[in-house]
């Protein structure tokens, strides 16, 4: 690790910390000596990770709602006082919502995966940024997805949401590149994941492994990607090696965006 990758001093908030990408995230900004917010709706599995942490004051858990604007008001004001300084955030917080066609999809489910994937970024940046921008800068992540990058049938509003946070990063980094906050968004593909695991049976209930292999076939690198891997990029364009990194959309696929 060069020392522009290494974090200390810095203090990275994560929402959706106790997910699969959230945990690996905190994992590696503490080991990369970060100071770490934990921002999850829940509290009991981030107190899990904690213990398992052993970190004291270097990590900070705190139960939350992303789409909330009091509730992120709330948690961006306790972790400013927990640490005095917020330099990193990786807008992490998502949901895929339920796999039907768009004339099948409810009103309510397509504003709830809206909520939390687009609200929660939209959020999380306008209570941030002003931090960042008092103390001179910072970094931001915000997690789209390949499927912000394409189309894909049945999950239109998770394609809508990771969609538009490609277009929240772009124009927030137009306004904000000047005042030396670097805001990017990372584009997984398929990672063993909890969510991918629900969107495999979303897609065929009966079978959900066949949707696995039919996934992985159209990755030239011919497997999903690991939580690990995800991390290993939020970290990277959190440090000072990204510094002229700002406004750009990083796919996290294997390659599966080839086809």
């Amino acid at each position: 690790m060069t020392d522009h990758q290494h974090l200390g001093g810095k203090v990275a908030l994560v929402t959706g910390a106790a997910g699969a990408i959230g945990e690996a995230t905190v994992r590696l900004m503490l080991a990369r000596k970060a100071g770490v917010i934990a921002v999850d709706r829940d509290i009991a599995a981030l107190h899990r990770l904690g213990r398992s942490l052993d970190l004291g004051k270097q990590f900070c858990a705190l139960e939350a709602d992303v789409s909330s604007e009091s509730s992120v008001q709330e948690f961006v004001a306790k972790g400013l006082a927990s640490f005095g300084r917020i330099d990193i955030l990786f807008n992490n917080a998502g949901i895929e919502g339920s796999v039907r066609p768009l004339t099948e999809t409810s009103l309510a489910d397509f504003e709830r995966v809206m909520d939390i994937n687009v609200l929660g970024v939209f959020l999380g940046m306008k209570h941030v940024i002003p931090i960042m921008a008092k103390n001179g800068g910072g970094a931001i992540i915000n997690a789209s997805s390949t499927a912000g990058l394409t189309g894909a049938a049945g999950v239109c509003a998770y394609n809508a949401s990771k969609h538009a946070v490609i277009g929240l990063t772009r124009s927030a980094c137009a306004e904000w590149a000047a005042q030396g906050i670097r805001i990017n968004a990372v584009a997984p593909g398929p990672i063993d994941s909890r969510m991918m695991s629900s969107l495999e049976s979303g897609f065929l209930p009966a079978d959900p492994e066949a949707v696995r292999r039919q996934l992985t076939a159209m990755i030239p690198t011919g497997r999903y990607g690991s939580p690990e891997e995800v991390a290993a990029m939020v970290a990277f364009l959190a440090s000072d090696e990204a510094r002229y990194l700002n406004g750009t959309v990083f796919p996290i696929d294997g390659g599966y965006l080839v086809h």
